[in-house]
């Protein structure tokens, strides 16, 4: 081994060594971070600021945000794109910059997409203590603001000495790389010793390839696995995200050709099949179709694959009713393939997928059950149709917006959302026409996601027209990096609704007999309510004010029109709408568990008690 060495400030190093890492699956190569977003303070720009500068643009490409929550949103939208082949780091300040960042680790981690988080920390040396926005603990004297992201990381490691580095930073690699561990990942960094000399190893900026594993399943799992799905009468496929992750849509189509076994996907999972393909059902659970609720509920074997199974999936343990019904999870994971005590296939999902379709040769679903779902699903495109539809002068609702952008999108635009009522509304009604154009964060539901993402999968995928679908209450979260998509000559397309509140969180309170309070943008009426007149914000001229093109709507021609020129300019542009509060959306075709007051004095709320101890009592263990 080689005794040479460079000396480097740890930042320098650490970005040194980030420019030398790479992630490989199939033979495909990229650069596993490709890019640093950051904004600096004293904790960081004499550390990773001057190492970022020193190193160049060649090296490690920087990216300018205008907040920390929403640079990690960018960095997730970029490795979702790429199928976590690739992801970003984020740098910050210690203080409020680092303590901006736990909303979005929270996102990433739970969502299962990598991100490297790179805070400033307080002075390893203690040599100035306590220091500017330093947190003393009268009792861990080592705790600083950053602990806050250890349970919201994947893995969290404080870089107290130089040499730490080096195994710290191969064992961050090693956890963003792995599909079955990744998320966020931090390195904390004492604000002392990022600027510290040492002389690292010439190894230590060598380049390294980490390779993404397909592992196979296990043999006698997959024999039983075979022969579940054989005996089953009536199974379904449960597609999750990480059918998406695996790039495993292609071995999906190829077992429900052969096999005609019916697919109903998860908010992440949507887009595995073409809205079009004969077998594909559409969303299932609280949000999802008729159809799909239909055969979950009589299905006597779930196939979930690439799934976490969250509440709105299983519609809160509700939806898989039929007294015999048992689970197959093929999954990376042996923590989601375990869950609701299925019989677990833990294994890449094309992999798995693939070693399925061998198992099943000759084997196909009855042609009753195919022709019945298949008419299911044909009644529930009349459904979304009907949403759909609109009179060219009207002014629309919520889904006629999604019936106009459906009109317009190519098969590889990329759709995004994450909060509010669109995401029920899109994942019953949006026919998705290719892999990556369903872009929901529903692990997290975050509002102010939708345009940092897009900022990232515009980055990801260069050219590619990509729509942020936002609401007001979404919007007056986090609109800053319009400013960020100005700069860099992004042309993200904005879809602004205007409806004048939390449309989602009003629905949901009016159901559980909160009775919308809290919920409406208007002006304090004469009771002290919220019942006044609506506020007079104009959206439209804020985003305008942040350097978007901005062409407002009123009439669902205007509205086709409008998106049909954002979808052509090559500048960042909002398309905003003040939509007709109308209910065009289908109701709910399942359950969702949210807890009503057991006892109350107001008549809203003893109602919501009495439907919700009827639902509750079909809840069931799956054991």
């Amino acid at each position: 081994m080689s005794t040479t060495t460079r000396r480097l400030t740890t930042a320098q190093a650490l970005v040194r060594f980030l420019s030398a890492q790479y992630s490989e699956r199939d033979g495909v190569r990229h650069r596993l971070i490709a890019g640093t977003w950051g904004i600096f303070g004293h904790g960081n720009v004499a550390g990773i600021g001057q190492a970022l500068l020193e190193a160049g643009e060649d090296t490690m490409p920087f990216h300018q945000g205008r907040n920390e929550q929403s640079m990690v949103h960018a960095a997730v939208g970029y490795a979702r794109q790429l199928n976590r082949l690739s992801a970003q780091a984020v740098t910050t300040s210690i203080g409020p910059g680092a303590t901006n960042l736990v909303t979005g680790a929270a996102l990433a981690t739970i969502n299962r997409l990598p991100v490297l988080l790179l805070p400033g920390d307080y002075f390893a040396t203690r040599s100035a203590d306590p220091l500017l926005q330093q947190l003393e603990h009268p009792v861990e004297a080592d705790v600083s603001v950053n602990d806050t992201l250890r349970p919201v990381s994947r893995h969290f490691d404080r870089i107290t000495r130089p040499e730490m580095l080096i195994p710290a930073a191969l064992n961050a690699m090693r956890v963003l790389a792995d599909p079955a561990d990744t998320g966020a990942v931090t390195l904390a960094l004492p604000q002392d010793v990022q600027a510290e000399a040492y002389d690292w190893p010439e190894e230590f900026f060598a380049e390294r390839v980490w390779r993404v594993r397909r592992p196979a399943p296990d043999p006698l799992e997959l024999a039983e696995a075979v022969r579940a799905i054989r005996a089953a009468e009536r199974p379904l496929i449960v597609a999750g995200g990480g059918v998406h992750h695996s790039e495993a849509e292609a071995a999906l189509k190829s077992l429900v050709d052969a096999t005609g076994i019916p697919v109903a996907s998860t908010q992440a999972g949507k887009g595995s099949l073409r809205h079009d393909h004969p077998a594909d059902l559409g969303g299932i659970g609280h949000t999802g179709t008729a159809v799909s609720d239909d055969i979950a509920r009589t299905a006597d074997l779930i196939i979930g694959v690439g799934t976490r199974y969250t509440d709105f999936t299983t519609a809160s343990n509700t939806l898989f009713q039929q007294p015999g019904v048992r689970l197959v999870n093929l999954n990376i994971t042996a923590f989601d393939a375990h869950k609701l005590a299925a019989r677990p296939l833990v294994a890449d999902a094309r992999t798995g997928l693939q070693a399925l379709a061998t198992g099943l040769s000759g084997h196909r679903v009855d042609a009753a059950y195919e022709a019945e779902y298949r008419a299911g699903k044909a009644r529930w495109e009349e459904v979304v149709e009907a949403a759909y539809r609109a009179e060219d002068s009207a002014v629309p609702t919520q889904t006629q917006v999604l019936g106009a952008l459906d009109a317009v999108v190519g098969d590889d635009d990329v759709v995004i959302n994450a909060a509010g009522s669109l995401p029920g509304d899109l994942h019953k009604l949006w026919r998705a026409r290719g892999p990556r154009q369903y872009h929901l964060e529903y692990g997290y539901s975050c509002m102010g996601y939708e345009i940092p993402a897009g900022i990232g999968v515009q980055q990801a995928a260069p050219g590619t027209p990509v729509w942020s679908l936002v609401g007001d209450g979404t919007y007056l979260m986090m609109p800053t990096e319009i400013v960020t998509a100005v700069q860099e000559g992004l042309p993200v397309n904005l879809v602004l609704i205007q409806n004048h509140g939390y449309a989602s969180i009003g629905g949901l309170s009016e159901e559980v007999g909160g009775e919308r309070f809290g919920t409406a943008y208007r002006y304090r009426a004469a009771d002290g309510t919220f019942s006044g007149a609506p506020l007079p914000v104009d959206l439209a001229a804020n985003a305008a004010s942040l350097g978007m093109d901005v062409i407002r709507a009123k009439t669902v021609r205007e509205l086709r029109d409008a998106l049909a020129a954002a979808r052509a300019s090559d500048r960042p542009t909002c398309v905003y709408v003040e939509t007709d509060p109308t209910p065009t959306a289908p109701p709910a075709e399942a359950w969702w568990d949210v807890p009503v007051a057991e006892v109350a004095s107001r008549d809203a709320a003893s109602h919501a008690r009495a439907r919700y101890e009827g639902h509750v009592a079909a809840r069931r263990r799956h054991l």
